[in-house]
């Protein structure tokens, strides 16, 4: 009976994996998974055999988040953008233009047998893929609406331009275009054309808030945007003080200034700003010009369009500056 008693007072020992039915999990010390000795060996069983034996197997632990740059991190990374990639010029001056820049980097060529044939020589650039297309393939790549003309020019934006060394005055008159913030593409096209017309050194304009200088620009500008350095800054408001420290003086165009553009001082190094349609020039953009002067309209008129009032004072100081050789 003593026998007896003992063998039910004596707990049973655990089962040990492999054998029937599910083996108690012993309680560890914190920190320690599996404990010490004989219990940490137990812990360290396969889970396979515990599944086999009917026990519970253990949840897997959750992976730890992937570091930027593993293969998550790449698959979440948005495409590159449009200027990386590259864009399209269309229209025949826009595409001669860049053929014939040297700094513009070009690779692929569309063009209607037609226009191919008008092209001429200038279709033959060394490096340049040539892809005879018809009219509705450049129609569907381009959109509706794009005059292209039978052609369509993949191109990569220009290089960035150093200010200084863009407009470091040069013997004789100097001048260059400074735009605030002319979101319009078809106006920085017409701008561009008419500073290749009055011979202007470069225009520049800030990298944001600007508009595109992709296809409709280049459009617009008839092959100006080839022609006429372009340069973008950060801030416009320095870019206007290292403009006088190289010995430009700053006019404003503003149509609420008291003076008329006639009445501007003559120099040789000119600096013309102009703004925005609509919000026109800011306030920390013409506090850093020597001068403001405005185009005399009749009253009639608000104010003109940005490409056209931009124009009119260039042929305006031309006249003033004397003939052209």
């Amino acid at each position: 009976m003593k026998r007896e008693r003992a063998a039910r007072a004596a707990p049973r020992r655990p089962k040990r994996a492999g054998r029937t039915g599910p083996a108690p999990a012993k309680p560890t010390a914190p920190g320690k998974p599996g404990g010490k000795g004989a219990n940490a060996k137990r812990a360290r069983a396969p889970a396979a055999a515990a599944e086999s034996a009917g026990a519970p197997a253990a949840a897997p632990k959750a992976a730890p988040p992937k570091q930027a740059g593993g293969s998550d991190a790449r698959a979440a990374r948005p495409a590159p953008k449009a200027a990386a990639r590259g864009l399209w010029l269309y229209g025949r001056h826009a595409v001669e233009a860049a053929l014939a820049n040297p700094r513009r980097s070009c690779h692929r060529l569309l063009a209607t047998p037609e226009a191919l044939a008008a092209l001429g020589p200038g279709g033959g650039r060394p490096g340049l893929e040539v892809v005879g297309v018809e009219r509705a393939e450049l129609d569907r790549r381009l959109g509706p609406g794009a005059v292209h003309q039978g052609l369509a020019l993949s191109v990569a934006p220009l290089p960035r331009l150093e200010l200084r060394r863009a407009v470091a005055p040069e013997p004789g008159r100097n001048l260059v275009l400074v735009l605030d913030q002319v979101g319009d593409p078809h106006n920085v096209g017409a701008i561009l054309r008419s500073a290749a017309a009055f011979e202007v050194r470069a225009l520049i304009l800030p990298e944001r808030r600007s508009a595109e200088l992709g296809g409709v620009a280049a459009k617009a500008a008839s092959g100006a945007l080839d022609l006429v350095p372009v340069v973008e800054v950060t801030n416009l408001a320095r870019a206007l003080d290292q403009l006088a420290e190289l010995g430009y003086w700053r006019l404003a165009l503003d149509t609420d200034a008291e003076a008329t553009l006639d009445q501007a001082p003559e120099v040789d190094n000119l600096a013309l700003v102009l703004g925005a349609e609509g919000g026109g020039l800011r306030r920390l953009v013409r506090e850093h010009c020597d001068f403001a002067a405005r185009l005399p309209i009749a009253p009639a008129m608000d104010s003109l369009n940005v490409s056209v009032a931009c124009g009119i004072a260039l042929y305006a100081l031309a006249r003033r500056r004397g003939p052209t050789d």
